[in-house]
C-alpha cells in the first residue's frame, strides 16, 4: 500500500510540474487594426467578413480597434465571438470610435473624451492595463495635447501595476524610423497638402514631427516592433494598396510613401517578455484596410 501510495505522490508531482509547464509556455497576443471607417460605414460586408476571418486565424488574445464606424457594442460583440473572443467594449456609437476584445473579461477602467479628437479607452484585461487610441490625424499640436493626456493617466496605471500598454493609429512618426523617410517622397506629398496650414497641420516648420511617438518613448514605453523589424518596407502600416483605386495611385506609388503610425508600445516589464512583433503588411492584408494591423507576441507573461 506505501509502495502504491509512493507511485501516486510522484505522479502527482510530475503532473504538477507538467502543469506549471504548461503556463510558462502560454503565449499572450495582442493585435490593433484601423479598419477604415467601419467598412465603409457598415456598406461593405464582404471587406467586414475578410477581416474577421483573418483575425480568427491569427488567433490573438486582446485586439484593439479603431474607426468602428456606425458600430454598437452589439455589432463590435458578434465580431469578437467570430474570432473567439467572449469579451468587447466599444468606446461609443457616434463618429470614429474605437474598441477593445478579448479572451479575458474586461474591467473598464475609463472612457476618455475630455481633451481627445476621437476618445480612448483605458481597460484591464488579464492583468493588463490597456490603452486604445487613435490620435488626431490632422494636427500636430492636437496629437502632442493628447499624448500628455493618455501619458498622465499612464503615469497613475504604472504606480501599481508593471503591466500596461498603448495601442492603436497614434497617426504620427517614430524617430526610430526617421532614416527611412529620406527618399521625401512622403514629406514632398505631406508639404504639399500642408502647404496651407503651416502652423496647425501635420508638420512642424515644414518637416517631420517626432515629439509625439518620443513623448511615449521617453515614458518609458518600448517600440518592440521597432526591434523585431528593419526598413519600411517591413514597418510601413499606411497606406494600404486598397487606397490605390481611389487615389488614382499604383501599387509603386503607394509603397513609395509608406509611412509607420500604428504601434502597440509596451511597458518595459512587458517588454522582457516580448517574442515578436510585426506589421502585417504582406498581400492576405492588402485590401482589407487602408492601416495595416500590428501584432505582438508575449511568453511568460502570467
Amino acid at each position: 500500500m506505501k509502495k502504491r501510495n509512493s507511485y501516486f505522490i510522484i505522479l502527482l508531482i510530475l503532473f504538477s510540474f507538467k502543469g506549471i509547464s504548461q503556463v510558462k509556455e502560454e503565449k499572450l497576443k495582442v493585435i490593433t487594426y484601423n479598419i477604415w471607417n467601419g467598412y465603409d460605414w457598415g456598406n461593405d460586408e464582404v471587406r467586414r467578413a475578410n477581416l474577421v476571418e483573418w483575425i480568427k486565424e491569427q488567433n490573438p488574445s486582446v485586439v484593439g480597434l479603431q474607426e468602428l464606424c456606425k458600430y454598437t457594442p452589439e455589432k463590435l460583440r458578434e465580431d469578437a465571438k467570430n474570432w473567439g473572443h467572449k469579451y468587447s467594449v466599444l468606446l461609443k456609437e457616434s463618429g470614429y470610435s474605437v474598441g477593445i476584445t478579448s479572451v479575458f473579461p474586461i474591467e473598464i477602467k475609463e472612457k476618455i473624451f475630455e481633451g481627445m479628437h476621437h476618445g480612448a479607452l483605458h481597460c484591464k484585461t488579464g492583468g493588463i492595463d490597456v490603452f486604445v487610441i487613435h490620435l488626431s490625424p490632422g494636427s500636430f499640436k492636437k496629437r502632442r495635447e493628447e499624448a500628455k493626456i493618455i501619458l498622465q493617466k499612464l503615469t497613475e496605471v504604472a504606480k501599481n501595476n508593471p503591466r500596461y500598454l498603448v495601442m492603436g493609429d497614434f497617426n504620427t512618426l517614430s524617430p526610430f524610423d526617421a532614416d527611412l523617410y529620406k527618399n521625401e517622397v512622403l514629406l514632398k506629398r505631406m508639404r504639399k497638402s500642408n502647404a496651407d496650414k503651416p502652423e496647425t497641420g501635420n508638420l512642424v516648420n515644414n518637416e517631420f514631427d517626432f515629439a509625439v511617438l518620443s513623448s511615449f518613448l521617453s515614458f518609458p514605453l518600448i517600440d518592440v516592433c521597432q526591434k523585431f523589424t528593419n526598413g519600411i518596407t517591413e514597418r510601413g502600416s499606411f497606406p494600404a494598396r486598397s487606397l490605390g483605386e481611389i487615389n488614382n495611385e499604383t501599387d509603386e506609388e503607394l509603397v513609395s510613401r509608406l509611412e509607420r503610425i500604428d504601434y502597440i508600445m509596451v511597458s518595459p516589464e512587458m517588454a522582457k517578455k516580448c517574442i515578436a512583433a510585426e506589421v502585417y503588411n504582406k498581400e492576405p492584408n492588402w485590401y482589407l484596410s487602408d492601416h495595416y494591423p500590428v501584432g505582438v507576441v508575449f511568453k511568460n507573461i502570467f
